[in-house]
């Protein structure tokens, strides 16, 4: 077993140390990069998923479970925050929105291989139209609806689903190029997450403990009513034990700095998040492939 776990996360940790090690001694902007692959290689990729993915009242069970994944943990963390007298906005969304894209969907194919690219993809496009609306809507008093119509991944996904479900096919020309976009969509997500390692600070550990073991805690109660209500076939069940405990998404720093939802703090969380899933990924892994 031991092996086995180690196989499937070096490659994901390997990308990540070479993107730490870019961001360290380099120093490039990736900004722009990850504007080029959130608005060109991941919509492809989700396209070229979704677009040739078996969609029927089978898909039903993953996307409930999907949602459950993302709104169970912000309904815990309401009494948690009062508790704990934290700032609801600044807290909750690092647990709803995990890391379902620069490490899941990586994870998830070096785990079960080609046939959970769809599903991975799936759960990224759910958790990806959750934040950019639920979390947009808790995190400004505006309507979000605007933003989400005109992003990339919204209508790629949406385009895709059209043609899905209507039964038109796609020129396979066409296929191919959005495939082979899409294939530059994961490494650019690896090298990007281990680059914004180097923000980390000492000063922010303590909250960045704290922040992962409620992660933990959050996404264990949202695994459960999961595991007791949704019927999932094995592979889906395995997964959403590491989706639902994933770290927090790095969008999550992204929307707070915009809304200046104390930044800083966010920042740490996200960034010890993502660093500690190299003690808890293995530990979730080796549990989701006894079940």
């Amino acid at each position: 077993m031991l092996e086995q776990v180690v196989g499937i996360l070096f490659p994901v940790f390997a990308l990540i140390a070479v993107g730490f090690s870019v961001g360290r001694w380099l120093k490039p902007d990736f900004k722009p990069i990850n504007r080029i692959n959130m608005d060109a290689f991941t919509p492809a990729l989700v396209f070229s998923s979704l677009v040739a993915m078996p969609l029927d009242t089978e898909q039903v069970p993953l996307l409930s479970a999907s949602i459950v994944a993302v709104l169970v943990p912000g309904l815990v963390m309401v009494p948690i925050c009062y508790a704990m007298k934290v700032r609801f906005k600044a807290w909750a969304p690092l647990h709803m929105f995990r890391n379902s894209g620069n490490l899941a969907i990586p994870l998830f194919t070096y785990t079960f291989g080609d046939t959970a690219l769809a599903p991975a993809v799936l759960l990224f496009v759910v958790s990806a139209c959750l934040h950019i609306s639920i979390g947009l809507a808790l995190l400004s008093e505006g309507n979000p609806i605007k933003q989400i119509v005109r992003m990339p991944i919204f209508l790629a996904a949406s385009a895709a689903l059209l043609l899905n479900l209507s039964g038109i096919g796609v020129w396979a020309p066409l296929y191919e190029a959005t495939s082979l976009l899409g294939q530059a969509a994961v490494p650019v997500m690896l090298l990007s997450l281990g680059a914004q390692m180097c923000n980390m600070r000492l000063s922010g550990l303590k909250v960045g403990v704290v922040s992962t073991m409620l992660s933990l805690f959050t996404g264990a109660i949202a695994f459960s009513v999961i595991y007791f209500f949704i019927p999932l076939p094995t592979m889906q069940l395995q997964m959403m034990v590491l989706f639902t405990m994933l770290p927090p998404a790095v969008m999550n720093y992204l929307f707070s700095e915009r809304f200046q939802i104390e930044p800083t703090k966010v920042a740490s969380m996200v960034l010890f998040g993502n660093f500690f899933s190299i003690i808890t990924l293995p530990l979730l892994l080796g549990f989701a492939l006894s079940l």
